[in-house]
């Protein structure tokens, strides 16, 4: 692959550092339940699903019904947790201050997600009027939906396009579009990504090396 067009960013785990607590909040309430489990096993074997198959995992491990309450209390400790913690992963501002060629974020959540964690890590400015939803497709990831209406919206074809994503299933909606992507492998198992085609990494400083494999320049600001 010799030309690349477009940079398409995953929103969390890629952009901010979201996964890492969600997973934690969620881990401490499976933990608070009697159901011991890690961030590790969180990041193993729940990151990239969704939020249903994610509470039918939890019952069929505890062997009991999840409380009633329990989703809403995650997402209430889970606001907390970002305005006390979130941050942009380390290494991405960094990147995006080099990045010659346009990018932009295509992303499993919604706009209003979207705007509230970017606008916690002061990473808004840099994607204003290139954020894509799953709120403006039919299908969500691992379908390819948001990544080929990003790379429509932005007038770039899908195979000149590059992908950076932390998930399985984020990786394999990239591939179903036709897409290189890159794997960032700091939280979740490398050979979790691999095994769905990307090409993983674990520092975000790695990412002009990789990139520039399928060239994409890079310049200082």
């Amino acid at each position: 692959m010799k030309n690349v067009d477009l940079i398409i960013f995953d929103c969390d785990g890629v952009l901010v550092d979201s996964e890492r607590l969600t997973n934690t909040v969620f881990a401490e309430m499976l933990n608070e339940l009697g159901l011991a489990v890690t961030l590790e096993d969180m990041f193993e074997r729940f990151v990239g699903h969704s939020m249903t198959y994610c509470l039918d995992l939890s019952e069929k491990l505890l062997q009991r019904p999840i409380p009633d309450h329990f989703e809403q209390e995650f997402h209430e400790r889970t606001a907390i947790a970002y305005q006390k913690h979130l941050q942009p992963v380390s290494g991405i501002v960094d990147l995006l201050q080099t990045l010659e060629l346009p990018y932009c974020v295509a992303s499993n959540s919604t706009h209003q997600e979207m705007q509230t964690t970017l606008g916690i890590t002061h990473l808004l400015d840099y994607f204003e009027g290139k954020r894509f939803s799953v709120s403006d497709v039919a299908r969500g990831k691992p379908y390819p939906d948001v990544y080929l209406y990003a790379a429509e919206q932005m007038g770039v074809v899908p195979n000149r396009c590059v992908v950076v994503e932390d998930t399985p299933t984020g990786t394999k909606a990239a591939v179903s579009a036709g897409m290189k992507v890159y794997g960032y492998a700091k939280l979740t198992p490398a050979h979790q990504l691999e095994k769905e085609g990307a090409i993983a990494f674990t520092h975000m400083q790695q990412l002009p090396t990789l990139i520039r494999q399928t060239s994409l320049g890079l310049r200082r600001s």
